[in-house]
Parts: C-alpha cells; structure tokens; sequence
C-alpha cells in the first residue's frame, strides 16, 4: 500500500468526520489524468500534426528530376485537313438609309406675289422623277430635271452660259430636242423644247416679256407696209424699162405729122408770116425729138433708188419683227425648274400645306432607293471594284446581297475610302427594318472554284528546292517527336482567314487528315 507521502503521489483531502466519500465517476478520472498531464498531451499533438504534414508535403512535393520523370512528353500540334470552299473577304461596317438626303429650296424671287401654295404638295414616301411636278406655286408648276447646277436664273433667247447646257442635256435625257449641247447658247430650238416641256407637264408655257404679243403685231404690221412700198417701187422700174408703149409711139408719131401739116400750110399760105413760120418750126423740131427720145433706152436710175430703198425698208422691218418674235418665245423662269441628281428621289420630309405661304425649305429627298454605306483601308479599298457583289446580314437573321456602286477616296493615302453599295430587291418589310441600321457586310474578293483541300497557313513548310510541303501524322501525335508522319509536296493556292488551298503531289493526303501546325 502506497503512502501518502511517497513520491508521485497526491495528497487526498481530508474528509469531515460525519461524511463518507463519494467513489469518483469515469469522466472524472479522464478530466483529472488530463489536467495533471496536460505538458505530455500537447508534445503529443505536436508531433502527430507534424507527422502528418510530412507526409502531405511528400506526396506533392517533388525535386526537378523527379518532376522531369513523371512529366509526360508534350504531343504534336495538328490540324485537320478541310475540305470546302475558300473565300477571300472585306468585312465593313455598312450604315443603311436612304442616299444624299438634300434640302430643296424654290426661287421665288420672279414671283409678282407672295408663293402661295397652289397644289401638287407631294406626301412623305412620293417619288420625284424626272419630269414630275414637285410643287405647284401660284398656280405655276416647279418641275423636277435632272442636273446638278441649281436654275439661278431665267433662261431667254440668246443668253449663254453652262445653266443653258445643263438644260439641253436634261431635255435630251427625257426625249426632248432643245440643240446640240455643245452649242451653250439658249436659241429657238431651246425655247422650242420649253414649250414641249411644259405640254408634257401639265401646264401652258411661261410667256414672254410683258408687251412681248403687242410688238409682234407691231412688228408684222411694218413689214406687210415696207413689201407693199417695195412691190410698188418694182413695179415702175419694170415698167421704165420695157420702153414706151405702141399707144406711146403713135401719140408721138401724130404729134410730129400735125405739126409738119400746121408748117406746111403757113408756108403755102403766108410765107410771109415769119413769125408764125419761126414757131410752127419749133413745134416740129420739139415733137420730133419727143418722138426721137421714145426710141432710146430708157433712164431707170430713180426707179431703181425707190426698190432699193424699199427692200432696206423690209429688211429693217423684218429684224424687228425677228426680235419682237424673239422676245415673245418662252422663257424658263428659275422658279419653275428644280434640278435634282440621282432620279427618282423620294421625299422624306415636308410641312407644305395647300394655301400656305413658301418660306425657306420646300422639302428634304433623298436617293428613291435604299443605299449601304461604309468606310474600308486603303489596302482592301484596291481590292475592291465597282460592280462586286456583297452580302449582310438582316434584321431577322437572314441575309441579302448588294452591288458595290462607287468607291471614293479619302483625302490622301492613309484616309479610309468610302464604298457605297445598293442592296438587292427587298420587301418592304424589309426596308422598314433595315432602314437607319448598322450592318456587317461581307464582300469577297477571292473564292475557289468549288470545294478545296485547305490547311492553316502554319502548316506549310519549304523543303529544300523551295517547295511547299506538309507534314502528315500518321501515328499518334501524343507520342510527340516519336510520332510517325512523313511529308508531302503541295501546290498552294487561294489564301484567306488564315488557311491556304493546297493540291497535293499524290492521293496520299484527303479530308480529316492531320497535318503538324506546331511542336
């Protein structure tokens, strides 16, 4: 039996005189022995956590020649061989609308009154073509032309200029004859054509200048009177020349007869009348003469004088009847011509009002017909060429084609060009949706003809004659280096997005195959 004072042991509490003790439970036994080797446990967890730890850190953790040995050898890049056609293409960002919108302003200036809308005020969405009436102003048209230079100002007989070029060509593209218009003079035929045009329209032809009727009829009136001064003055220098009459050289013949009888009796009679006899001489030798006188060619110099006045007369009389004319033919008010580029345009905007009062724009047109617009670089913009067909995507997920019209470019060599394109036949719909978008348009400038063998660029290597070649897998490309390929000589072709058209030597190479890209 162990005594209480023995070491290693502890001492037990005294116990009153009247209790007994109380045998202690299992937990209790466990808290004690816990709380008086308290220093052994916590050694003890120490070295089960480090324990532990060393075996994670060595399970994870590896030097560089083990982590060499345990890594396995990186496979082949490959690629497979594709089949399919191969298209070269610019990829723009297209803006969709309606062309050219322009503001239209009308010349009211040649109005004696305020521009009072009379009628035709077209509707958004109208077409203006060529030859249709865009407004109607005071009761006069303004009719649509196509041309580029804006009516500044009225077109009359004999002015010039390149505003009267622009209108014969204009007429001669709507059917009508105004004269060559390498001739920029406004003639007769011009003013001609103005009253053609506006038969055509609708509308009578302006009038010429105010008074213009009354001076023809002035002018007619002075060359009827010079003709008639002229014929009368032909008329006696004809009769001055065919020379007297039989009635003329029968009158002198009886003259010169009487008075030799009248001589011939005095001297039988009284001869010794000297006076009587010195004048019945005189009378003879005067009708003789007179008689003499009738056989000679006749003197016309003062007839002559009188025609020639009067031809003077009616050729002066004939040029004023020629301007008087010339001021009456019709004149082409600027007001009453609106010149416009790109027929037929449609209206887009316009608050005109039958009975109200023009001032400022008439309306805004654009080009009648749905236009693509965007920018490209210099480099793709010379791959691209009038006439090119494109194709981008629509608002429900379908796609539609367009022809590229124009192509400008920019300022210098670094600028973007512009590439203007016209979109297909569209439903309305389609327009509706379309139109004031932003769309992707794809325009190839390269394909194949059909279906092709094309591999990525990175593929192609040059053997040692400059050949193309590729390397084909034939094994496993996990295996790495130690994979089994070989090589094969290819003609390239077409290049684009990467890949290249290829024809191989032989039929060792097709669809699906693989071919090395990288190591």
């Amino acid at each position: 039996m162990t005594r209480p004072d023995e070491p290693g042991t502890t001492p037990l509490p005294a116990a009153d005189a009247d209790e007994t003790p109380a045998p202690p439970g299992r937990f209790a036994a466990w808290t004690s022995l816990a709380r008086r080797n308290r220093a052994l446990w916590v050694t003890a967890a120490v070295a089960v956590v480090a324990l532990v730890a060393g075996l994670v850190l060595g399970r994870y953790v590896f030097t560089p020649d083990d982590a060499a040995a345990q890594t396995p050898e990186p496979g082949l890049v490959t690629a497979p061989v594709e089949l399919g056609q191969l298209s070269n293409d610019v990829v723009i960002r297209g803006e969709v609308g309606y062309a050219d919108p322009v503001e239209v302003t009308v010349d009211t200036s040649g109005l004696s009154g305020p521009a009072v809308v009379t009628g035709q005020v077209p509707e958004v969405g109208a077409e203006l073509g060529p030859l249709s009436v865009a407004l109607e102003l005071a009761g006069r048209p303004v009719v649509v032309l196509p041309g580029e230079l804006p009516a500044y100002r009225t077109l009359r007989f004999g002015v010039s200029g390149p505003d009267v070029v622009q209108f014969k060509e204009a007429m001669r593209a709507v059917g009508l004859d105004a004269g060559d218009p390498a001739n920029d003079v406004f003639d007769r035929t011009a003013a001609d054509a103005v009253a053609s045009l506006y038969a055509q329209a609708g509308y009578p032809a302006p009038a010429g200048e105010e008074g213009a009727a009354e001076g023809v009829a002035a002018a007619q009136e002075g060359v009827r009177s010079a003709q008639q001064s002229l014929t009368a003055a032909q008329a006696e220098l004809t009769a001055k020349r065919a020379g007297p009459s039989a009635v003329d050289v029968r009158t002198a013949d009886n003259a010169v007869a009487s008075a030799q009888r009248a001589l011939d009796t005095a001297l039988a009679t009284t001869p010794e009348d000297a006076a009587t006899i010195g004048d019945l001489r005189d009378a003879l030798a005067l009708a003789q003469l007179q008689r003499q006188q009738l056989n000679a060619a006749p003197n016309t110099t003062a007839e002559q004088a009188a025609v020639t006045s009067a031809q003077n007369a009616v050729s002066d009389a004939q040029d004023a009847l020629a301007v008087a004319q010339q001021e009456a033919l019709p004149a082409l008010p600027a007001g009453e011509i609106l010149y416009l580029t790109q027929l037929p345009r449609r209206v887009d905007a316009t608050e005109l009002k039958r009975g109200a009062v023009l001032e400022g724009t008439a309306m805004t047109v654009s080009g009648a017909t749905l236009g693509l617009s965007g920018t490209v670089a210099p480099a793709d913009a010379r791959l691209l060429t009038p006439g090119m067909t494109a194709a981008f995507d629509l608002p429900d997920g379908g796609e539609a084609t367009a022809t590229i019209g124009t192509i400008t470019p920019g300022d210098d060599a670094e600028a973007r060009a512009t590439v203007a394109l016209t979109p297909a036949d569209l439903t309305p719909e389609q327009v509706t949706a379309l139109q004031g978008t932003n769309v992707r348009v794809v325009i190839p400038v390269g394909a194949t003809e059909g279906d092709v063998l094309s591999v990525p660029l990175a593929a192609l290597t040059a053997g040692p004659g400059g050949e193309s070649r590729v390397e084909v897998v034939d094994g496993d490309p996990r295996d790495g280096d130690r994979a089994e390929t070989h090589l094969v000589t290819v003609e390239t072709g077409l290049a684009a997005d990467g890949a290249v058209e290829i024809r191989p030597s032989g039929d060792d190479l097709g669809e699906g195959d693989l071919v090395v890209v990288g190591r």
